[in-house]
């Protein structure tokens, strides 16, 4: 292109300016990122290897049908909540489809089936915390 008009010529240096701006570090919106959710359940006492074992068999498994990927599962390494507390982390397309994905996962008949067949002792969890979050620009979780 030969010539430019001033208009023209500042277009392109306010969008190279705002390139270089968002390249810097200023956060995604929600749209651009997935939602992270951490999640944390806390077990009556002497429950926790069957949350571990209901996890492992089955509710991983059900998550991924409905939608929710599977990020990280942990028990904290010392303290008294090393006995009774289950954390893990699932990542979800946004807030909408989280809440779509668990309405879904609770209706499953499968679920429904699990759960109650794992419960037949008394119940597992007397608390589930959970904190939606988003990555910054700077994690590796983009």
């Amino acid at each position: 292109m030969k010539y430019q008009t001033p208009l023209l010529t500042l277009a392109i240096a306010a969008l190279a300016a705002t390139a270089g701006w968002m390249a810097r570090g200023i956060p995604a919106s929600a749209a651009e990122t997935h939602v992270y959710e951490l999640r944390t359940y806390h077990c009556e006492p002497g429950k926790l290897p069957n949350l571990l074992a209901r996890f492992r068999d089955h509710t991983v498994k059900l998550f991924e049908k409905h939608g929710m990927k599977n990020v990280g599962y942990w028990v904290p390494a010392d303290g008294p909540e090393h006995e009774n507390t289950l954390i893990y982390i699932l990542e979800h397309k946004s807030r909408d489809a989280a809440k779509a994905s668990w309405d879904a996962f609770r209706n499953d008949p499968e679920w429904k089936k699990v759960r109650e067949a794992s419960e037949v002792s008394g119940k597992i969890v007397t608390k589930a915390d959970s904190v939606y979050m988003d990555p910054t620009d700077y994690s590796k979780l983009r």
